[in-house]
């Protein structure tokens, strides 16, 4: 009996002791801490016994490495955002109350965190969002899908400039052009995007600052301050640009964003870029890849203005992206770029797993014998893949026509939107710190469900082994 008793009485203590291992996710955790220590035990031996010539000397391929050893075991698995705790706000417009988005910094990376932004403020006051016209900014409606966020909403929340026109009756008015920035400009727009706004036929009041805000410094406020500054029964507003706004961050990074609504992400890739993405991968990724997006051109001297410089050598690159391969145990990476040839080659030669070649795989030149990009070519989206990433690459892109002008920048966005979106369905993903082309992958990753532990800026956290001097 009292062995019984003893035996009864112990049980809850064992299952207390092991119950935290009840976690998959502790439970993934214990056998990578193991198969890591494995792996270096094995590497030490390997190191003991490498200058004996016997028959005990260890096979290269008996390192821990091998992908047939890590059956079971996924140290790179998807993270669990828990999206049911998101703190969100209802957005719910009032009728005939607009805000028009007005994004003017950087290329389109920085317009869509713009307009992600304009979409809370829109929340906050109330208002339909105004999608910028494609004769001032970029053409959003082919490379986003605007239909899917009314969709996730319930209601109409946002439009395109041509259906504000319409409902307006062609008499554009903006009743109130408060300036959340007012410095270096008001509503940080120079005198030319002002133009633009008038040549579409809008008139507008003088503009004004609802505070003093720089966009070097900005500073932190809540949804209570721009409630204060910004509300009005007026009823068409603009606040100009908010790339640079500090309003709520911690509620407005979260995974699916700060409103309440029935999807995954709001603002996401077109439908036929998405399929194009994904058609793309099971040609040429599968299932398994890691997606490094290897920002180069203008970035060395932006880099070495920091005061942590994001500029690596590309023998010291390498090496990061060694470490990261085996840890993802990836057989292929995907190499979204604007790197020249002569850095890529070099990058290639040097990123190596268990003495093989790793393939940097990058999207090729159109093949009308490849058909996993033929959507794109069907609707006269599809361009010259290579070195989209910075317009400044092209020596003669000012001196173009301006129709030209316009089908070439366009046809870039929409392959650079194409490339985050094969980066962002990526196994993992190493991104360019400083690079807001990495952000929004990371928000896609992050708001699709797909971020991984294993995520992470080259280099993170490491000193460029040279920097050169400033001029």
């Amino acid at each position: 009996m009292n062995s019984s008793a003893n035996s009864t009485d112990s049980s809850p203590a064992l299952h207390d002791l092991f119950s935290p291992l009840s976690s998959p996710a502790l439970l993934e955790d214990l056998k990578s801490v193991v198969l890591n220590q494995i792996n270096f035990n094995k590497q030490i031996q390997q190191v003991l016994l490498s200058s004996h010539q016997s028959g005990n000397v260890l096979d290269v391929a008996d390192n821990v490495t091998d992908p047939s050893l890590y059956v079971g075991v996924n140290r790179c698995r998807k993270v669990d955002q828990n999206p049911s705790q998101r703190r969100t706000i209802e957005w719910k417009p009032r009728s005939n109350k607009f805000l028009i988005a007005i994004c003017t910094s950087g290329q389109m990376s920085n317009h869509l965190i713009c307009l992600e932004k304009h979409m809370f403020f829109a929340a906050v006051l109330s208002r339909v969002l105004v999608i910028p016209s494609s004769k001032v900014d970029y053409e959003f409606s082919r490379v986003l899908d605007i239909g899917h966020i009314n969709k996730c909403l319930g209601s109409k929340v946002v439009v395109t400039f041509e259906e504000f026109a319409e409902n307006k009756k062609k008499h554009l008015h903006i009743d109130r052009f408060k300036c959340y920035f007012s410095s270096p400009q008001p509503c940080f727009m120079d005198d030319e995007h002002v133009k633009k706004l008038k040549g579409l036929g809008i008139s507008m009041n003088k503009l004004e600052s609802a505070w003093v805000e720089d966009v070097k410094k900005p500073r932190k406020r809540t949804v209570q301050d721009v409630m204060a500054k910004f509300s009005t029964d007026d009823d068409v507003v603009a606040i100009g640009d908010v790339f640079f706004a500090d309003v709520e961050k911690e509620w407005v990074m979260q995974p699916g964003g700060p409103i309440a609504h029935k999807c995954k992400t709001l603002i996401e890739p077109s439908r036929l870029i998405m399929l194009t993405a994904q058609r793309f991968i099971q040609t040429f990724m599968g299932g398994n890849f890691i997606a490094l997006h290897f920002r180069r051109h203008g970035f060395l001297k932006f880099c070495n203005a920091k005061s942590l410089s994001c500029f690596y050598p590309i023998p010291q690159a390498a090496d990061c992206i060694n470490r990261a391969v085996e840890r993802a145990n990836t057989p292929v990476i995907y190499l979204s770029t604007d790197a020249a040839e002569s850095e890529t080659d070099l990058l290639q030669s040097l990123v190596v797993l268990n003495w093989k070649i790793v393939p940097l795989v990058k999207r090729p030149a159109r093949n009308s014998a490849e058909k996993w990009n033929a959507l794109l070519y069907r609707h006269n989206l599809d361009g010259d893949p290579q070195n989209f990433l910075s317009i400044d690459f092209y020596p003669s892109f000012n001196k173009m026509p301006l129709s030209t002008h316009c089908v070439f920048t366009f046809i870039l966005k929409v392959e650079a939107m194409l490339d985050k979106t094969i980066c962002a369905l990526s196994t993992v993903f190493i991104g360019s710190s400083g690079s807001t082309f990495t952000e929004d992958i990371l928000r896609l990753r992050k708001d699709w469900g797909l971020a991984s532990p294993c995520d992470e800026y080259l280099c993170r956290g490491e000193v460029p082994n040279f920097i050169a001097d400033d001029e």
